[in-house]
């Protein structure tokens, strides 16, 4: 790979992890199509990192996402599972049998209108309904698409991941589950063991072995894996044993496991939200066994039985019922978290980022972030850091309560869409200072600076950086108040749609999981076990329950907080 970037494969298990796979490659691809600005370094991250190169049967370079991803029958509607990119009319017409053919055809799902609209803008498909590869200028992206007007809202034409999805995918990167249907009642993979059954079946288990060597044996320096993995029905199972196959097979490569679960839950289902608690406690035991470490990713206010309000954000509007709304704003916290393994210049690996975070068997960490960070036109970072307040700033992403209060026991901090003109304080000489971070010289410094105020003894890894978070079309129109870079407005913006914005987001090690959990365990042995049968036919068994409540209380226990309270 150019520039000996460290690869990471990524596995998208579940149809939840399609919508925020799905956001996050769009990022990625609006990223990688930006325009050169004087006021960005476009450098700072590595697509290489993510992403792989090929050719087309036509012999045009491709550059795919370096993807696994498995999902149910049923789920991909216009996707061909092959792909497009290597796909060829001629080709396909060149039958050797010259005999009396039977031909059987299914029905094609229409594409989604509006995204056809938004790609043929573009120029990326042509009337005979075949993907074309856009010119990808210096050999990775396509070039910067600008858009004038507040984009048309996709929310009630969304019915799967894939019709959102702008990226062209990699024929060995879908993997269609036949057995279990995504539509209906009955064929369901509601639950943990049968999830975990589908890898020990030999097709499964050997057509996910073929497309791990496929991508691992072309990569030069192999980092390791990130899972984005769906908690809260049977592929939690599934991510369990792929991740378990991963440490068997890719010893000493870092595993980050993202667990990811919908925002909305309705109290009118009890089996559903019994098997969401059973699913999401043996997702998280079992993938903390196999994983470097795993952070559970949702809006909803608890991991618990019973569902809390969503988490609000300050400057978003958003639909906590939607998929589609959801799975955005955890694709945008997760593009900046994994900032630190991305680095062109200086990246912290996987594993070193694991070390920092999962030390003394703390294999579970928190995400939380400030989406969008709020930066006034005419202000300074230590400016607004201040008006930040001395609470904990972001908002919770890992449905464990509120941090406030919480102790930290370590943390990986990134800022990242802040202009350089921007990052300290442009005071007169002789002017008092409104706070110590104005005294800093160095944005890296004021972030430093501010995070020791904050937690003064806390291990904190922390990066800045000018490149934003991309939120261009497709991405929903969830802004009200904030100019197409991202910057508030005093009132709603004129005819522009948000196109990049600042975020601030943070991976911490706290307390909080403590009482997260516990409160799981004690949830569990409250159920009667023997109302939910079908769960344990599933494939789980009463003793690997008594099993999941020691290893969660043990879990529990790495984050008692001691004595006292970190100042």
């Amino acid at each position: 790979m150019a520039g000996g970037a460290r690869e990471v494969l990524t596995l998208q298990l579940g149809h939840f992890a399609g919508f925020v796979g799905a956001h996050w490659w769009n990022q990625q691809d609006a990223a990688l199509g930006r325009a050169t600005s004087a006021k960005e370094s476009l450098g700072e991250l590595c697509p290489d990192v993510l992403y792989r190169t090929g050719q087309t049967l036509h012999g045009q370079e491709t550059y795919t996402p370096r993807l696994i991803l498995m999902d149910l029958k049923g789920s991909l509607n216009s996707l061909k599972e092959e792909g497009g990119l290597y796909w060829d009319k001629q080709l396909d017409a060149a039958i050797a049998w010259h005999g009396k053919l039977s031909t059987h055809k299914e029905e094609v799902y229409p594409k989604n209108p509006q995204l056809q609209d938004l790609l043929s803008a573009e120029g990326v498909q042509s009337s005979d309904d075949i993907w074309r590869v856009k010119s990808i200028p210096n050999g990775k992206a396509p070039p910067a698409v600008t858009t004038a007007a507040t984009p048309k809202p996709l929310e009630r034409s969304v019915r799967v991941w894939s019709d959102f999805l702008r990226v062209h995918l990699h024929p060995r990167s879908i993997c269609m589950i036949q057995k279990y249907n995504h539509d209906g009642e009955t064929g369901r993979l509601e639950a943990f063991g049968q999830g975990e059954s589908v890898l020990k079946e030999p097709r499964y288990l050997e057509e996910l072995e073929d497309r791990l060597h496929f991508y691992v044996e072309e990569c030069d320096y192999l980092q390791g894996f990130q899972i984005l993995c769906d908690l809260h029905d049977g592929f939690s199972g599934v991510g369990a044993k792929a991740a378990e196959l991963l440490q068997d097979e890719y010893s000493g490569r870092g595993i980050i496991t993202w667990g990811l679960l919908p925002g909305s839950y309705n109290l009118g289902e009890p089996q559903k939200n019994v098997y969401r608690l059973l699913n999401t406690a043996f997702g998280l035991v079992h993938l903390t066994a196999y994983s470097s470490f795993v952070c559970p990713l949702s809006l909803g206010g608890s991991l618990g039985l019973r569902p809390q309000p969503p988490v609000n954000f300050p400057y978003l509007h958003y639909d906590a019922t939607l998929p589609f709304h959801c799975s955005a704003i955890l694709a945008t916290a997760l593009d900046t978290v994994t900032v630190p393994y991305r680095l062109r210049s200086s990246p912290v690996s996987m594993v070193h980022l694991a070390d920092m975070l999962s030390f003394s068997g703390k294999k579970v960490v928190t995400a939380e972030a400030i989406i969008p960070f709020p930066l006034v036109p005419g202000q300074c970072l230590p400016d607004a850091l201040v008006q930040l307040g001395g609470a904990t700033p972001w908002t919770p992403l890992s449905a464990c309560g509120n941090p406030s209060g919480t102790r930290c026991f370590a943390q990986s901090v990134v800022l990242r869409g802040i202009d350089r003109a921007c990052h300290t304080s442009q005071l007169n000489p002789g002017t008092p200072l409104p706070s110590p971070l104005h005294a800093c010289t160095t944005g890296e410094e004021v972030l430093a600076q501010y995070l020791h105020q904050q937690q003064p003894k806390v291990t904190s890894s922390s990066h800045l950086l000018l490149t934003p978070c991309r939120v261009a079309p497709p991405y929903p129109y969830l802004f009200s108040s904030f100019s197409q870079q991202g910057m508030v407005l005093d009132g709603p913006p004129r005819g522009t749609a948000v196109q990049s914005i600042p975020v601030f987001g943070a991976l911490c090690s706290s307390s909080s999981l403590h009482q997260a959990l516990g409160g799981l365990a004690t949830e569990l042995t409250k159920l009667d076990l023997r109302r939910w049968a079908s769960f344990l036919d599933a494939g789980v068994e009463q003793d690997d329950v008594e099993e999941l409540l020691q290893e969660l209380h043990s879990l529990a226990q790495c984050y008692q907080e001691g004595d006292s309270l970190m100042d």
